[in-house]
């Protein structure tokens, strides 16, 4: 007669060896942007066999004003798209006293109807007088490749289970949100390419506790969106929260989003939990060149003592943004060009 044992409690040593592990931004980023251009480039040397002729993807950018940051930010854009295979264009508006709402505002409607445009990025942050909310608005849902029109918004936080004729799609289809590439608006940039990460890090959301620090419209309420729909139990915890640490603590899934240096510490977290860190700080470095560094919202060194997965700063969540920007523009061009092969072939 056998008898059977408790299975023995792994080693610390054991425990050790599952912990730390960098999850590399820049090489993920890196292999989905291989991706889109290998995607791209069969998809165009299939038109070109065709009688059909089709343009290539095109990325519109404006740039309000002179911010040193914002430049790089559109400069690290336009490389992509070329390295891609993509087209961009780029506004510039460098005199911000004397830019007009109305000004911009006829840009943006050239943009929406040119059928070489299948993507619209603005720039952010605007100018002070300039009403921020006027102009994302003005940008075509179809063309608003940062996610941010409302009416994208309010697909994303639509949480019915069918496509609900978003974007004119068949109403019946059960959308597929562990497939971005299916959904039929556009995701904001970064809390895409947080899920992005932790799907291509192996590491599972369904029936997991989430925790999202943060609740800003541009991450941490679209990151917990995200998360829900994948059918994580998230929680959203802010700076009125009470006991943050002992909420963040119970979380399998950690998303810090708060743009505070070195917020969350070790001690706030579950032994092999993963952390995905949104914040991008710069603090005082003397040994820098710059005088600074670029530091996390997490104390990365001792964290990654304890979770099972984390992202650097920078390395981290940083490049995906541009890598899934890349990818709304590209699935906004598949699907301009899926709809005028429908019109034209309609056509007597």
């Amino acid at each position: 007669m056998s008898s059977s044992q408790p299975s023995a409690e792994p080693s610390a040593a054991a425990v050790a060896e599952t912990l730390g592990n960098v999850i590399d931004g820049k090489a993920i980023a890196d292999a989905i942007r291989a991706e889109l251009a290998q995607s791209l480039s069969e998809s165009l040397s299939s038109s070109a066999s065709s009688s059909s002729t089709i343009t290539k993807p095109g990325l519109a950018v404006m740039l309000v004003g002179n911010r040193t940051d914002s430049q790089t930010y559109v400069r690290m854009k336009q490389k992509a798209c070329a390295d891609c295979g993509m087209l961009s264009f780029l506004q510039e508006f460098k005199d911000t006293s004397t830019i007009t709402e109305d000004t911009l505002l006829e840009t943006i409607h050239a943009w929406n109807t040119d059928p070489n445009v299948h993507g619209i990025l603005i720039q952010l942050p605007l100018p002070p007088n300039i009403n921020e909310a006027r102009i994302l608005s003005a940008v075509l849902p179809t063309k608003d490749v940062d996610g941010l029109h409302p009416a994208n918004v309010a697909s994303l936080f639509n949480t019915a289970t069918h496509n609900t004729n978003i974007n004119n799609a068949n109403t019946n289809v059960k959308l597929n949100w562990k497939n971005f590439e299916s959904i039929p608006f556009h995701i904001p940039c970064t809390p895409q390419g947080c899920i992005e990460l932790l799907d291509r890090s192996s590491i599972s959301i369904e029936g997991k506790h989430a925790v999202v620090i943060g609740r800003s419209n541009l991450v941490g309420l679209p990151v917990a969106m995200l998360l829900l729909h994948r059918n994580a139990t998230v929680t959203i915890v802010h700076s009125r929260t009470t006991n943050i640490e002992s909420i963040v603590r119970n979380a399998d899934i950690v998303v810090a989003a708060v743009g505070r240096a070195h917020m969350i510490q070790s001690s706030w977290l579950k032994l092999g939990c993963a952390v995905i860190d949104v914040g991008i700080n710069s603090v005082e470095d003397a040994n820098s060149k710059r005088g600074y560094k670029l530091v996390g919202d997490v104390d990365y060194e001792n964290a990654k003592m304890v979770a099972g997965w984390i992202t650097p700063v920078p390395g981290g969540v940083g490049p995906m943004t541009i890598a899934m920007l890349l990818r709304n523009t590209l699935n906004s061009w598949r699907r301009a060009t899926a709809a005028a092969a429908a019109a034209a072939a309609t056509e007597p």
